[in-house]
């Protein structure tokens, strides 16, 4: 590798996707670009791709309190274990005579009564770990709990669509896209592809480091060095040169796309989760090729003073999804994009001394779209437990969640991506 490289690029290609995806700077590279990169910016031509069904993953990152979030009202055992979180019948919004939404997702729930909100019940897998890193390794990775795996679910699943395309033929979108300030692992692959990452926020001072550069500084570096003309097309210094040039076109792009978009509804403008998915509708609305977007909403840690707390990100949740619905459906988008959301477990069924709930084991999750089938699915969880301290049994493995999206949705070989089968569920 070139003695040119600035000290502080990034060595490894993890790292690379990883800083090259955090941040948005004012580009003015096109000249070193990939030729075929520049004209397709340029000439901005209509995608292939551009009617293929979409999939946003959104991350409740911490671990979601289910129980609080579709709420088994009727349940004696319910309010039992929940003296003071419990929420009654007159609180919540009515799913049926068992079952009703918390009162925070007033805008979810109407997408409910109106076809467009699915609820799959107790999602969760065979021993469950309940550690952050671990459990969400699992849901990104779809391993068995004693497994560990190298590539993300939805990574294998570009290395599966991909395998065997025409290089000239494939897109210069990226192949994945997220909303976050770090490559999920969802993403991670055995094949190289185009993830690219948009920053939740405009850059701080605080995401600068040492030397008071930001990542676009350092790649702007790198495409100033002076060693291009000895490059070798078959080098690491080639290779990473063109992923770098790759993400530089790209980002320009997006900065254009971002600072064009006029959205067809009104996102909440005190509400980051909106406003990261308002990035995602206008990307989409662009014509992207790009299939998959990861977003994330943190802070679903709940031990303690949950019940506001969780109000709140609730309201966020519900508040962000409904708005982003809303403008793909403005955009005549609706029936091109399905969205569903993870968490890496639910809470315990207790709550404990500290007015929160702890580390837990299933949840619900939802599916949010305009072409689903049905929209109440799999068994709510047992509460009558041995014990206080015992936790759910999960009734939905994840996986089958995961392998109705790739089968029905992205028309992917389900079975493969996961590495075994699994049920498909009747939401598409």
């Amino acid at each position: 590798m070139s003695a040119s490289f600035p000290s502080d690029f990034p060595t490894t290609r993890r790292e690379f996707l990883r800083t090259t995806g955090s941040g948005i700077g004012l580009l003015t590279f096109a000249q070193f670009a990939p030729a075929f990169l520049v004209n397709s910016v340029r000439a901005a031509a209509p995608s292939p791709e551009r009617d293929r069904t979409i999939l946003v993953l959104v991350q409740l990152a911490g671990g979601n309190d289910g129980l609080n979030t579709v709420v088994p009202f009727a349940n004696d055992h319910y309010h039992r274990l929940r003296p003071s979180l419990g929420l009654t019948r007159q609180a919540v919004l009515p799913i049926n005579d068992e079952l009703g939404l918390h009162p925070a997702c007033r805008e979810l729930y109407a997408l409910h009564q109106d076809g467009q909100l699915g609820i799959i019940q107790n999602v969760g897998y065979p021993n469950p770990n309940r550690s952050h890193f671990r459990s969400t390794e699992i849901w990104e990775t779809a391993s068995e709990a004693d497994d560990t795996l190298s590539t993300g679910w939805l990574g294998r699943y570009l290395d599966n669509a991909c395998a065997g395309a025409d290089a000239a033929t494939t897109s210069a979108d990226p192949a994945a896209i997220h909303v976050s300030g770090e490559t999920p692992p969802s993403f991670a692959s055995d094949a190289d592809h185009a993830i690219f990452g948009v920053p939740e926020r405009p850059l701080r001072r605080s995401t600068r480091n040492r030397r008071n550069t930001t990542p676009t500084d350092v790649l702007e570096a790198f495409a100033r060095s002076p060693d291009h003309a000895h490059d070798d097309d078959h080098s690491n210094h080639a290779f990473l040169r063109a992923t770098a040039m790759n993400a530089l076109v790209t980002e320009r792009r997006v900065e254009k796309v971002l600072a064009a978009y006029r959205p067809g509804a009104a996102y909440p403008t005190d509400n980051r989760f909106a406003q990261s998915l308002q990035k995602v509708a206008a990307m989409i609305a662009a014509g992207f090729d790009t299939r998959v977007y990861f977003v994330s909403l943190g802070g679903f840690d709940t031990h303690a003073n949950q019940a506001g707390a969780h109000q709140n990100l609730l309201a966020t949740l519900s508040g962000g999804l409904a708005a982003f619905q809303a403008d793909l459906t403005a955009h005549g988008l609706a029936d091109q994009v399905l969205t569903t959301t993870f968490s890496e477990f639910g809470r315990r069924p207790a709550e404990n001394e500290s007015g929160g709930t702890d580390h837990g084991t299933a949840a619900p999750l939802f599916v949010l779209g305009s072409k689903l089938d049905q929209t109440l699915l799999g068994a709510a969880p047992d509460l009558d437990l041995p014990s206080p301290k015992a936790d759910l049994t999960y009734s939905t493995d994840f996986r089958s969640v995961y392998a109705t999206l790739l089968d029905r949705w992205l028309e992917a070989d389900a079975d493969a991506v996961l590495g075994q089968r699994f049920d498909r569920l009747a939401f598409l």
